[in-house]
């Protein structure tokens, strides 16, 4: 049952208690109580709102950082990611598998705010050994939600033989 509950949130956080039970044919209650729990247990995190910037028309800039660190004794990766996740630019961290050890998600207004990020705060870091930074150009899908913008069909001629 907690994993209905949990995909109705992940798809919808502003569903009631109400809602998911008549979703699920489940009392009211049960579904609040349930929630309380993994939320206690921190099962659920947090809600939030996935907002497509590009339609405000605020300055927004995302990038992916992948990062190689030397891992410190006895914390493996732990130690440094925690570095990282603190600075208020950070979005999220992951531990990887593959050429690069943390693949870092990092907001800003700017290409300029971004490389200040890389070469004032991250790059100095003592595990950090080498990083690569990849802009996001535009956003097609994010979280399962599709950012399909009007207007952006394919207008070229269409050609047969």
């Amino acid at each position: 049952m907690h994993n209905d509950i949990l995909s109705l949130l992940e798809k919808n956080a502003k569903l009631t208690a109400e809602e998911i039970a008549v979703y699920l044919g489940l009392t009211e209650e049960f579904v609040k109580n349930e929630i309380k729990k993994m939320e206690d247990e921190q099962i659920i995190c947090g809600y939030g709102a996935f907002i497509n910037w590009e339609r405000t028309g605020e300055e927004f800039l995302t990038a992916l950082i992948e990062v190689k660190v030397t891992p410190s004794r006895g914390q493996g990766f732990n130690r440094i990611a925690e570095r990282i996740y603190r600075f208020k630019e950070v979005k999220a961290v992951y531990l990887m598998s593959g050429g690069y050890d943390l693949s870092v998600i990092v907001e800003g207004k700017s290409i300029k705010d971004i490389s200040h990020f890389v070469s004032d705060k991250l790059s100095p870091l003592e595990s950090v050994l080498s990083s690569a930074t990849h802009f996001v150009l535009k956003r097609y899908k994010d979280h399962g939600i599709i950012f399909n913008e009007e207007g952006d069909e394919d207008e070229r001629m269409i050609v047969s033989p």
